[in-house]
């Protein structure tokens, strides 16, 4: 048997119609994690969908429980041979709210739809669909060759969209269950639709909400507008104090304040491309002097994502009695998190607004992460993907958004290396989540060469 004949194998996972039966099913189970009522739906994920998977492969089970989690989590460990090396994989059966009556019309988001070359349905994305294209070349590479060659642990959680409670705790309490030489995920987008790419680590996400409390009571804006301060107004200049005009974070302490040159190097090799259907690009947005790649991978934002006053709606025209605004900071590796909010609140006095309050934020916050560029598993991992492809795939420092690398990275040492099956127009925690199926062909061979190649070392 070779390295072909397992590629083949997994393809045929797709050209025999068994994978679009197997995520079908896994999307139409409505696993929301923030959402009590579905809390059932979390474990039956595990049990009807995962444990059957990993029993066929032959792994042993254990189930962790903690009240802080949503869900329960699954490791699923297949030892070969204790003297060869051990490869942890991730991925989360949860997702996000569906928001039915925000997708297209003939697609819903817990039952998968194909369109235009597209599987439609909440979870393909993010991360349903992304682990069953590595379970699937698992399976077959096992199939073909009897063994992987390598000893693999798979931790599947259900709570990943809830902001991992208590993953970081379990994974600190058994480290040894979880001890492994590096670690192979897939999660998060590529860099385009077309162009293969291994991420490090990630950006942290941080969340900084802001508020104003003028007063009690809405005021007629004839009889009281010019004579009371109206805390819209107050919140907008503060918020521009924090962030100029083309979305520059003003406040120095949220950014790292330099790339590092390894860093700058991976990324002047990195172009950000656009599909059909994504946004157009603003280039005259964002930190000056930097270029795009730079931006969203190597530097911070501090961007606002909701701003309430009054009711659009239902206007009173009336000076509102207060204002509130979230706004969230990714950042790289280089923030000190913990002076995140004093240098905030810094800036806000200096300018004036020492009315504006910053309220603790309830949402979860990520660390941010790196593994080094030049370890020897990311040459590996992608020189088995250009074996496959034919092309070097894209290596990016680290993903844009945000995700519980660093609990692999510092509490267990291991370098991270994600392979991720999704692309930025993907629509994920949106309406219409959809999943290219022209990725899912070639996930499944570049994931089934890297696992041949694991085992053939």
């Amino acid at each position: 048997m070779t390295r072909e004949t397992a590629i083949a194998a997994a393809l045929n996972e797709l050209d025999s119609g068994r994978f679009k039966a197997d995520l079908a099913r896994r999307v139409a189970m409505p696993t929301v994690s923030r959402e009590e009522a579905h809390k059932p739906d979390l474990q039956r994920y595990l049990d009807e969908e995962l444990v059957p998977v990993f029993d066929r492969l032959g792994f042993a089970r254990q189930t962790f429980r903690r009240d802080a989690a949503p869900g329960a989590f699954l490791l699923a460990s297949r030892i070969e041979d204790p003297a060869l090396p051990t490869v942890l994989m991730y991925g989360h059966g949860d997702v996000v709210t569906g928001v039915p009556e925000q997708w297209s019309e003939g697609l819903s988001p817990f039952e998968m739809t194909e369109r235009d070359g597209r599987w439609y349905g909440r979870g393909t994305a993010d991360n349903k669909g992304q682990h069953s294209v590595n379970l699937a070349a698992l399976e077959a590479v096992l199939a073909v060759n009897g063994r992987f060659g390598f000893n693999l642990k798979y931790l599947m959680e259900m709570g990943e969209e809830y902001g991992s409670p208590a993953l970081a705790d379990l994974v600190a309490d058994e480290a040894e269950a979880f001890a492994a030489d590096m670690l192979i995920a897939s999660d998060g987008p590529r860099i385009g639709l077309a162009q293969p790419t291994i991420f490090l680590g990630a950006r942290g996400g941080m969340n900084v909400h802001l508020e104003v409390v003028a007063r009690e009571g809405f005021h007629h804006s004839g009889n009281w507008g010019g004579l009371l301060a109206n805390p819209g107004v107050e919140l907008s200049h503060a918020i521009a104090a924090l962030i100029g005009p083309t979305g520059e974070c003003l406040v120095p302490e949220l950014t790292p304040g330099t790339i590092p040159d390894d860093v700058r190097s991976a990324l002047a090799r990195c172009t950000i491309e656009t599909s059909p259907g994504d946004p157009e690009l603003d280039a005259w947005w964002g930190a000056p002097g930097l270029s795009q790649a730079e931006r969203v991978y190597g530097w911070s934002t501090l961007e606002v994502m909701e701003i309430e006053v009054g009711n659009i709606a239902k206007p009173l025209y009336a000076i509102p009695p207060w204002a509130k605004a979230r706004l969230q900071l990714r950042h790289p590796v280089g923030v000190d998190t913990e002076a995140v909010l004093p240098a905030i609140r810094r800036r806000l006095d200096a300018a004036g607004f020492q009315r504006v309050r910053i309220v603790p934020a309830p949402d979860a916050s990520f660390p941010a992460s790196r593994s080094d560029l030049n370890n020897e598993w990311v040459h590996f991992v992608a020189a088995s993907m250009q074996r496959t492809t034919g092309e070097a795939p894209v290596i990016l420092p680290n993903l844009g958004g945000s995700l519980p690398n660093t609990i692999f990275t510092d509490t267990l040492g291991l370098p991270t290396i994600w392979v991720p099956h999704s692309y930025p127009g993907c629509g994920q925690h949106g309406a219409d989540e959809h999943l290219p199926i022209s990725i899912v062909r070639e996930g499944l061979g570049i994931m089934a060469g890297i696992f041949w190649d694991l085992g053939h070392r």
